[in-house]
């Protein structure tokens, strides 16, 4: 981990902590409040709404993170029970979201992709002639009628999930547990839970957690398959890639409290695992509308089409987070 700045060696951990916190807290009410306020059923309010429900997803994933990374300078208990309910806040909020930018971006590519040429990898390898050519343009013909019909299936079941997510979050908001959560963040926004070793210097009880989280994200990258291991279309791999997203995000929230921002060398990095997480998902969705019973074979085919594309898309990715990982040891595993 990058040497620590003199601030933070020489104050508390409770005087680097408590504030981080408390801000964060603040920010979540503040959030909280804005996103009652325009969540009435109106055009004009939806975007605000959006907004604000993602401030306050930041916000209690932040939280939840600095009190898993640091729990030792703060109340156990306490510390455990309100990152378990911040996470189920946060995960609930962010369904909606995802659903609604998973339905765009699958949108997206089918009308480039219906559009467009076939993959090279569809005609590469067929020599020059009159038949090869006539066979490509029966798939893209094929391709453009399934597309619309893909696009309508996926439209309508990412739209029924999006609605019942949406549903869920209102009704997670207005629950008892929601409210018990906001009621204790509240309480955080001016009193932080702290141990008794807290009034210890920073560089004794926050680096050293800070350090351990870092490790545990180099450790997460080291053990992702190597460049030669690369296979777009082994699903399985997607779970290593995913938890490499989340140790960076831990270690970022980590950084931001010891160093008072996020690490800057990641962002390439961190934004190429989003994208990862996006394409794999969208892959996933794809593949799921295409194994709707009874449907033609035009749309199954667009719907195999837009499959292949997304999981060109984690492949990119992974790519992209491989040229821009600041750590180039840890890249590939031993």
């Amino acid at each position: 981990m990058r040497r620590p700045d003199h601030q933070t060696t020489t104050l508390s951990a409770e005087a680097v902590l408590a504030p981080y916190l408390r801000d964060q807290a603040a920010g979540f009410l503040r959030s909280l409040r804005l996103h009652r306020e325009h969540s009435a059923p109106t055009d004009a309010g939806t975007h605000r709404a959006e907004e604000a429900a993602r401030a306050l997803r930041h916000a209690a994933r932040r939280i939840s993170g600095t009190l898993h990374t640091f729990r030792a300078a703060l109340e156990p208990g306490w510390a455990d029970q309100l990152r378990t309910e911040l996470a189920w806040l946060s995960g609930t909020l962010a369904r909606e979201h995802a659903y609604a930018t998973r339905l765009g971006r699958l949108l997206e590519a089918l009308h480039q992709l219906s559009g467009a040429q076939l993959p090279a990898a569809r005609t590469a390898a067929v020599p020059a002639g009159q038949a090869e050519p006539a066979a490509g343009d029966k798939e893209r013909a094929a391709l453009g009628v399934g597309a619309a019909r893909a696009g309508a299936l996926l439209e309508r079941r990412l739209t029924l999930a999006r609605t019942r997510a949406h549903s869920a979050a209102l009704q997670a908001l207005g629950s008892s547990r929601f409210h018990a959560v906001a009621d204790a963040v509240a309480l955080l926004a001016s009193e932080v839970p702290l141990s008794s070793t807290a009034p210890d210097q920073a560089d004794d009880l926050l680096h050293g957690p800070a350090g351990l989280a870092e490790q545990r994200m180099l450790a997460a990258v080291a053990a992702l398959p190597p460049d030669d291991a690369l296979q777009p279309y082994n699903e399985a791999q997607d779970a290593l890639w995913h938890q490499a997203r989340l140790l960076l995000r831990l270690h970022r929230y980590a950084h931001e409290v010891v160093r008072g921002a996020p690490d800057p060398v990641l962002t390439g990095a961190g934004h190429a695992l989003d994208l990862h997480r996006d394409a794999a998902e969208a892959a996933a969705a794809a593949s799921a509308a295409a194994r709707t019973p009874r449907i033609a074979p035009a749309t199954a085919y667009a719907l195999g089409v837009l499959h292949a594309d997304q999981r060109h898309e984690v492949e990119a990715a992974r790519s992209v987070f491989r040229e821009t990982w600041p750590y180039t040891a840890a890249v590939t595993a031993p």
